[in-house]
């Protein structure tokens, strides 16, 4: 049928509608972003309220609608919800990781297949657990600002291009900044901590996780700040990330929720980090 189509796609928030529905926002692979209602998802009897939680991944038949379409059919295709929910870090780089997302597709309907790639590949690294959830979205974040056209300069001045290494790094400016083309408020980060981003920049993962709790730290606090520049506003879920490196967790530390805020190079306060 004509009104019918189906794609692949990524849960990434809901919202209630009257009752008993909910409006579905998907990242999907054909489509991009689509906004959809799921028709009584919230009743007990629902046969798939479940699988249309955020993070899930899923296959999804629409049903073209004079305003939003509506959901007929859902395939699980990778529950990544279950094992996120039960870890408050993971839980809370996800949240992060699917507003980024939805934030870089503005415009329904207009396909991102490499934004949706970079969300699957982020959603089944931290279900898996394999690697440190701060260390996935910091390379989310700096994926996706690549996507996007924003990625920071690292091994160049962002100025003049002069190959680096450089000891100054300005958000404002768009990344590392040599002698000559410094600017006021400008931050001095460890040699250590540019390594670290273009390590998560280009997936060298051996490099990046041998580096040490502080860089990790430092290297947030400069991804963060540089995302939230470019999308012009904070993200409501980055004050909630936990940033503990899970070794902290194995020795029995008591858990802490939320970060705490810090400044960025400009002065502008960035919580989460």
């Amino acid at each position: 049928m004509v009104n019918l189509y189906r794609d692949t796609g990524v849960v990434l928030r809901t919202h209630k509608l009257g009752e008993a529905d909910r409006i579905v926002t998907l990242l999907t692979r054909r489509h991009g972003k689509v906004r959809a209602v799921a028709k009584g998802v919230r009743r007990t009897s629902s046969r798939f309220g479940a699988r249309l939680e955020p993070f899930g991944h899923v296959d999804v038949q629409f049903y073209t609608g004079r305003t939003l379409d509506v959901i007929t059919q859902v395939e699980t295709v990778d529950a990544f919800q279950l094992p996120l929910v039960a870890d408050y870090q993971s839980y809370t780089a996800a949240s992060a990781i699917a507003e980024t997302a939805d934030r870089l597709s503005a415009e329904e309907g207009e396909p991102v297949l490499k934004l949706y790639l970079l969300v699957v590949g982020a959603l089944r690294a931290l279900a898996e657990g394999q690697r440190d959830s701060s260390l996935v979205l910091d390379a989310f974040f700096l994926r996706a600002m690549s996507y996007a056209g924003w990625a920071p300069a690292l091994t160049e001045c962002a100025r003049c291009g002069l190959p680096g290494p450089h000891t100054a790094f300005s958000v404002a400016a768009g990344g590392s900044m040599c002698s000559d083309c410094r600017i006021p408020g400008c931050v001095h980060p460890a040699p250590e901590v540019l390594d670290l981003l273009t390590a998560l920049l280009h997936g060298e993962w051996p490099l990046a996780e041998s580096t040490l709790p502080g860089t990790r730290r430092d290297a947030s606090g400069l991804v963060a700040a540089h995302l939230q520049w470019h999308l012009e506003r904070q993200l409501r879920s980055l004050p909630l990330v936990e940033r503990r490196a899970r070794e902290t967790v194995k020795s029995g530390a008591a858990p802490r929720a939320g970060g705490s805020a810090a400044r960025t190079p400009e002065g502008q306060s960035v919580s989460g980090q």
